[in-house]
């Protein structure tokens, strides 16, 4: 990839892993090497929290303004290099250019979002009760972070972690995913074009998460961890947290239901099925898991589903005209194959799709299956491919019961066109985010994250900052 980062970026400085090592960037719809990139190892995990550490102080004192114009800087940057930006991502992790382009647009609006918070960090003033005491109370950056993040949106969890940390005063080791360490870097050189001082964020790609990571969670220095990515691993990244008590914010696994009542607008849960379950083939966390349809409606929504998903052209992203590329690698796609032929061996029937096709690359084709037996394995994990499992229901609270029925509360989507039913359900679903007849609920400017085993805290919106700021209570006489 000609003139794209492959060296870590630590202090302002491109550089070698410490030990020479580096690691390969494969083309999913390929199976070839696109580049090879700096495989970081402990050193150099050290030397960017030293970075760190010593950046946070007087980027802790920069002026609220000269922040959000950093991240103004970036965020044209990145809209100005939409096409550059999009053909990277593509070609390390799959997804065609059109969708690729619509990241580099969601992903600089992490950065205007952001921009416009950095000024808007407020306070409060007043006299305690008993009228002894003035209080003062300020907020304050938590101080450096690890950030680390997923592979299926590179460049937008990348903004969406970084942006806030920018904003709030703190400085940051990015970790990008060892599969996508391209869009991580090219993150961090505009960042390094649009001002941001040496130190601020620095960029270790690694093959070695483990032994990377570990050491800086237990090591006391880092105060803060923003992680996207599996439950399991969240939870192992809790108890590394937990000797040194670090600040945690988690976007975790997800379960997705998707629930077509009979009174619902078929067009309307089609259109919305095919963004909530194909964005990004299905390698989304937002992805549609589960499809519950109301008996009545069931087999003319899976007709449907199957027809639209049936007509899209899968092949390489960077070939005009395709609708979905190949996943992200070779388990990726084996842990599809058995989730499909789990649920074919317990009854499902195959609408469409559910043959891997011959060839090299990652690909699987969009599949709709019917009559799904609800102990499919499939039912109680993230599929992350092009699968659309269908059951059925027949009554409301049937539907709810069986919607909860997860360890995972990320999100949650519900199609009727009655008020009182989708204000009811809605409320009753164990989810962070609900999309009502819709399939999209990601936005910059909204809260994204879940409950139970989905997550800890929330990014974007308003409250996305308040992750990357503490509290200071400041007491002084009332005379």
């Amino acid at each position: 990839m000609t003139g794209t980062p492959t060296r870590l970026f630590i202090g302002g400085a491109w550089a070698d892993a410490a030990d020479g090592a580096v690691m390969p960037v494969d083309d999913p719809a390929t199976g070839d090497i696109l580049c090879h990139v700096a495989d970081a190892g402990p050193k150099d995990a050290r030397l960017a929290e030293d970075a760190a550490v010593q950046a946070q102080e007087e980027w802790a004192r920069t002026a609220p303004r000269a922040r959000s114009d950093i991240l103004r800087r970036a965020y044209e940057i990145v809209l100005d290099r939409t096409d550059e930006l999009a053909l990277l991502m593509t070609s390390e992790m799959g997804k065609p250019l059109t969708e690729a382009r619509g990241e580099v647009a969601y992903a600089a609006e992490f950065f205007r979002w952001f921009s416009e918070e950095a000024v808007r960090i407020d306070g409060g003033y007043g006299v305690l009760p008993d009228g002894r005491n003035r209080m003062l109370v300020s907020r304050r950056p938590v101080g450096p972070c690890l950030l680390i993040t997923p592979w299926n949106f590179p460049l937008a969890m990348g903004s969406r972690k970084i942006g806030p940390a920018i904003a709030a005063g703190c400085t940051m080791v990015l970790k990008p995913a060892p599969q996508t360490p391209l869009s991580g870097l090219a993150l961090a050189a505009i960042l390094q074009e649009a001002g941001l001082p040496d130190g601020v964020l620095n960029v270790v790609t690694t093959s070695r998460a483990g032994e990377v990571c570990e050491p800086l969670l237990r090591g006391g220095r880092v105060r803060k961890l923003s992680f996207t990515g599996s439950t399991a691993v969240g939870r192992l990244l809790l108890a590394q947290c937990a000797d040194t008590v670090v600040r945690t914010s988690m976007e975790l696994g997800g379960n997705a239901p998707f629930i077509v009542f009979d009174d619902a607008d078929l067009d309307t849960a089609v259109d919305a099925a095919m963004v909530a379950k194909m964005r990004n083939m299905g390698e989304a966390c937002t992805a549609a898991n589960r499809f519950f349809a109301h008996r009545s409606v069931a087999e003319e929504f899976g007709r449907r589903l199957a027809e639209r998903m049936g007509a899209l052209v899968v092949g390489p992203g960077t070939r005009e005209g395709v609708d979905v590329g190949p996943l992200i690698d070779a388990a990726g796609r084996a842990k599809v194959e058995g989730l499909v032929s789990d649920a074919v061996e317990r009854g499902a029937r195959v609408l469409v799709g559910g043959r891997t096709p011959d060839g090299p690359g990652c690909f699987y084709p969009p599949t709709v299956l019917t009559d799904v037996s609800p102990d499919s394995r499939l039912m109680a994990t993230e599929i992350f491919g092009p699968v659309a499992a269908i059951l059925t229901f027949d009554d409301e609270d049937e539907v709810v019961r069986r919607a909860n029925d997860t360890p995972w509360g990320l999100v949650g989507y519900l199609f009727t066109e009655g008020l009182d039913r989708a204000l009811r359900v809605g409320e009753r679903l164990e989810v962070g985010m609900v999309g009502l007849n819709t399939g999209l609920v990601s936005n910059p400017a909204a809260p994204f994250g879940g409950v139970k085993q989905s997550g800890l805290g929330r990014e974007g919106g308003t409250v996305g900052i308040e992750e990357f700021l503490e509290y200071q209570y400041l007491a002084t006489p009332a005379r």
